[in-house]
């Protein structure tokens, strides 16, 4: 990530002012509401859900004096009715000139013009945090203490801007405040205005893992499982160039596969060597294919492969290659660890699979990276995890384009209605082994149990423990002198996204 020095800040204020200023000066000659269409149904709806997409938006003229006629739908959505009255005129020259103003029903805030050319979109996410670790008492082997850290935390504070440009171009901005750093995370510009595929410039989430492309915000579990100590080093977000298709791109094809592939430099923070300073390179591709892909049955199978050559000085991003277990993001307690230097090149392969039905959920991944070494033996590690989840409240997890989305609860949580939102029970079991041969960097598995309930589309609460069942080669031990294992870990978090 790339820390923003806070001499930077007030742009971001002067950003925020330019935008009031221009939404306060928009003519609100009219009322217009998003339209939805269902891609298997083609049912019409006028709010988003599981597989819809945005055809445009319904403009009224005059709002006051036309009655929207609706129809309650079974599954508790609205549905345009098919009205003789309805207004079906397309807008005017003038219309196009003038803006609309929507607040949407997943919170975000969005304003563009009538005919669709320019959207403009306002959201972010809060993930506060807390943390309590239990038999951390650990030495090291120079006798020094090390103990997780316990505690709050602002986990994820982030702002976010995005919008198109003359229907075809896309761009998205977010910024993060976690740390109390400022932080760039996405910044790229997307064009789509071919049927067959998506170019993305920028930063943003390389072509690997669904894990790992999946959202913060849809996760089961407040972290990611122990396959990501091999997975984030070098497959998260970097600056490159994304291709990406799939069968809702291309008719004829289907709608149940998606297929990616980029070429990407180091991530957006800077360069500051002056000697072996060229930056190093990777190009990685992902492809999925769901043979069932309807809203409550689903199978899911993925693979995905990564090349990546590190700078002129064998390490990525001006440092070795470090991959760590930290039990949090707050604990600053590293179980396994080990740090690379003298890379050639690595090379990544991994393999996904999931299933649903109904409210039930099962799958996993395997990541198998090879670490080619200049002038040392080549190192061979891999790992996994296995999850399920159950949403006791009935609603499936939602599917599109090749990742999983958070519940959506039928009925928000309401004291006055009698709604409870969605509740959700979710189970994880992973392992990374980063020991070959000779070479010890350690080997992990650990159990992962969390509870997690929806009160409504943007809010969520989240509860979860996690105990390390198996460790070997750990730089830590006990007081005792054995083995650093039987940890207990016990998080929460209270999330809004919007």
């Amino acid at each position: 990530m790339n820390t923003v020095r806070p001499s930077t800040v007030p742009c971001f204020q002067l950003l925020g002012a330019v935008l009031i200023l221009l939404i306060l000066t928009l003519p609100l000659t009219s009322l217009a509401v998003d339209v939805y269409v269902d891609t298997e149904t083609k049912q019409l709806y006028i709010e988003p859900g599981p597989g819809r997409k945005r055809i445009g938006t319904l403009v009224l003229d005059n709002p006051a004096d036309i009655d929207i006629p609706e129809e309650p739908h079974a599954d508790g959505q609205t549905v345009i009715a098919d009205k003789d009255n309805t207004n079906s005129e397309a807008p005017n020259e003038s219309d196009e000139q003038n803006a609309n103003i929507t607040l949407r029903e997943d919170g975000a805030f969005s304003f563009g013009s009538q005919n669709g050319d320019f959207n403009f979109r306002l959201g972010g996410r809060i993930h506060a945090d807390a943390t309590f670790s239990d038999g951390d008492d650990f030495v090291d082997a120079g006798g020094n203490l090390f103990e997780a850290n316990d505690g709050t935390e602002i986990r994820r504070g982030r702002l976010k801007f995005e919008g198109t440009f003359f229907r075809d171009w896309f761009f998205k901005s977010e910024v993060d405040f976690a740390d109390n750093e400022v932080s760039v995370k996405d910044m790229f510009i997307q064009y789509h205005g071919t049927e067959f595929a998506r170019i993305r410039v920028g930063e943003q989430k390389q072509a690997f893992s669904r894990e790992l492309q999946e959202s913060s915000n849809d996760l089961l579990f407040l972290e990611r499982s122990v396959m990501n100590v091999l997975n984030g080093p070098t497959v998260d977000r970097a600056l490159g160039l994304n291709i990406s298709a799939s069968g809702q791109d291309i008719s004829g094809l289907g709608q149940n596969w998606t297929s990616q592939i980029g070429i990407y430099g180091d991530t957006i923070d800077p360069n500051k060597r002056n000697t072996f300073a060229d930056e190093g390179w990777a190009i990685n591709s992902r492809m999925t294919f769901a043979p069932i892909a309807e809203a409550e049955r689903i199978i899911h199978i993925g693979i995905a492969g990564n090349y990546r050559e590190p700078n002129d000085a064998g390490e990525l991003i001006d440092a070795p290659l470090s991959l760590a277990y930290e039990t949090t993001h707050m604990s600053n307690l590293n179980l396994i660890r080990t740090d690379i230097s003298g890379i050639d090149n690595i090379v990544m392969l991994g393999i996904e699979g999931h299933g649903l039905l109904g409210p039930f959920s099962v799958g996993g991944e395997y990541t198998h990276s090879w670490i080619n070494l200049q002038g040392n033996p080549n190192l061979d590690f891999h790992g996994w995890y296995t999850e399920a989840a159950w949403t006791l409240t009935k609603e499936p997890r939602v599917y599109r384009d090749g990742l999983f989305y958070r519940v959506i609860p039928n009925s928000a949580f309401s004291l006055h209605n009698g709604g409870w939102g969605a509740w959700e029970i979710a189970a994880r079991y992973g392992e990374v082994d980063l020991n070959d041969g000779t070479y010890k960097g350690g080997k992990l598995g650990n159990l992962t149990v969390g509870l997690n309930w929806y009160p409504n589309r943007i809010v969520r609460f989240m509860a979860s423990y996690d105990r390390v069942l198996t460790i070997r080669n750990s730089p830590l031990t006990k007081r005792d002198g054995s083995k650093a294992d039987d940890l207990d870990t016990f998080m929460f978090r209270a999330q809004m996204t919007f």
